[in-house]
């Protein structure tokens, strides 16, 4: 026996529509037969809406098409696949993000020169400070003499 048809997300919804009836043709079922092997999985699929869902183009309830393709012999794995397309065809496909430019980074030599100014004012202020807070060790005997005598 060959294998189920697989769905096409590419192929809009018209195609995926009649890729369920190769799948309901491949089953060999009837229409109550679908609703007995439906019910047989748990599901719930009249006959009559498996009819009605197969002579239109337009998507099927996710609920339906569960039941459909469970009920058509395939398993849970197989049905990920057709719930997955069915979506991408309410939904639309998931556009890839759009690369960002790459902007060159330009460095003005105005800007490099303040930059450099600026790093050394901050150690020559730095600098300055511990050489203010800077103490000789004389000065330090003589605070220390005056304190203790």
């Amino acid at each position: 026996m060959t294998p189920p048809p697989e769905p096409n997300p590419t192929a809009g919804e018209a195609a995926f529509m009649a890729e369920l009836r190769r799948l309901k043709a491949w089953s060999g079922l009837s229409y109550r037969e679908l609703e007995r092997a439906a019910a047989a999985a748990g599901e719930v699929l009249p006959y009559s809406t498996a009819a009605t869902m197969l002579r239109r183009d337009r998507l099927p309830r996710e609920t339906v098409l569960v039941a459909f393709v469970v009920a058509c012999g395939l398993g849970a794995e197989a049905v990920r696949p057709w719930v997955a397309v069915r979506r991408e065809l309410v939904m639309g496909p998931v556009p890839a993000p759009a690369p960002q430019p790459t902007v060159p980074v330009r460095r003005s030599p105005l800007r490099l020169a303040l930059v450099t100014a600026a790093a050394a004012v901050a150690v020559l202020a730095g600098a300055g400070a511990s050489a203010i807070g800077a103490v000789s060790v004389q000065e330090e005997q003589t605070v220390e003499d005056v304190r203790h005598p």
